[in-house]
């Protein structure tokens, strides 16, 4: 199985702390996180977009360009490419870009988006919000089977006449993924396309999306392609020390800091840490605890849904720079080593 990391490089206040986090210096941190994760043996490490003030992140592809020559295996993914309100052109020409400087590691990882700030901020009308990224994807597809490109043009996208689009990919096509939050129509769009999925899990029990992966592997087959040649992938949350408390402690206020945030704006109660502890317990969806207790649920859920890749986010909120790095080596040295060994 494949082991790695995301986050969308949150800045702010430490709730611990009191230090305020600039965007510069959470950039400059993410770099070190992204060497560290490499030279600790990980799979890959994904950023999202989001352009909002609370986050550092709205062109992930500039960011990880900026670990690419820090970095000599880790695979470097966007986690997610809002290709919704993007230009696929210019997507595929800034993973090109990356992939080229990694030698083969970039990847693309598409999703419609939790967030609607880049709608209006780019034009985009969000009555068009899945319609976009049908349109969009579609063209992202073309784009990566070959050198030139004729495009009839659609709602949303101009008619392109036999152009070339460069750079080219290092290796022959960008590995692209389709990401989804629990739709069903979005789960089944990736197994028709006979893309790579990636579900999100960020509350609820992980256990109850099995029906979700069950679809994706009915629409691959439905539609005559090779369930065998794609990945899934689990992205969830969480936290790993060297004790379940330590871990619970350090993750609970950044964790609870942003979530509340986002629930003011979207009219969700807020959480407690009694809500918390219990999203930790087996069953729930936080995946927090010490290396033993992170390995033992990682392992429990792969037997229920059978994904290929397990991506956790540590970095939501503003954490302590130190703390969450030592946060990294001990997924890397302590869970991600015994989750491979049980799986080999």
């Amino acid at each position: 199985m494949e082991l790695g990391l995301y986050t969308f490089g949150d800045v702010g206040r430490n709730p611990v702390t009191g230090h305020f986090v600039t965007p510069s210096e959470r950039l400059r941190n993410l770099v070190e996180e992204i060497t560290l994760a490499d030279q600790a043996g990980l799979d890959m490490f994904g950023l999202g977009e989001h352009h909002r003030s609370d986050y550092a992140v709205s062109a992930p592809a500039v960011a990880l360009a900026a670990a690419a020559l820090q970095t000599r295996t880790i695979r470097l993914a966007s986690a997610v490419t809002v290709l919704s309100s993007d230009d696929p052109i210019r997507v595929f020409q800034q993973f090109s870009t990356l992939d080229n400087l990694t030698q083969g590691r970039a990847e693309i990882i598409a999703g419609r988006g939790s967030f609607i700030e880049s709608f209006p901020l780019f034009g985009y009308d969000l009555d068009d919000y899945d319609t976009l990224f049908a349109e969009k994807l579609a063209l992202l597809m073309q784009l990566n089977e070959g050198e030139r490109i004729t495009w009839p043009g659609g709602q949303h996208t101009p008619e392109i006449g036999d152009r070339g689009v460069y750079p080219r990919p290092y290796g022959e096509r960008l590995p692209i993924w389709v990401a989804v939050g629990g739709t069903p129509q979005s789960v089944g769009r990736a197994g028709m396309l006979n893309l790579p999925l990636a579900v999100a899990v960020i509350g609820g029990e992980p256990a109850r999306f099995q029906p979700l992966f069950q679809l994706y592997d009915r629409a691959v087959k439905q539609a005559g392609h090779d369930r065998g040649q794609l990945k899934t992938s689990l992205n969830v949350h969480g936290f790993v020390a060297e004790t379940s408390q330590e871990a619970a402690d350090s993750f609970y206020r950044p964790q609870a800091e942003v979530m509340n945030r986002i629930g003011r704006e979207r009219g969700w109660p807020p959480t407690s840490r009694a809500q918390f502890d219990a999203a930790r317990g087996p069953r729930g969806a936080l995946f927090v605890g010490s290396p033993a207790e992170v390995t033992d649920k990682i392992l429990a859920m792969h037997e229920i849904l059978g994904f290929d890749r397990f991506v956790i986010q540590m970095a939501i909120g503003v954490i302590d720079h130190p703390t969450l790095m030592k946060a990294i080596e001990l997924f890397a040295t302590r869970v991600a080593p015994e989750v491979r060994k049980a799986l080999a």
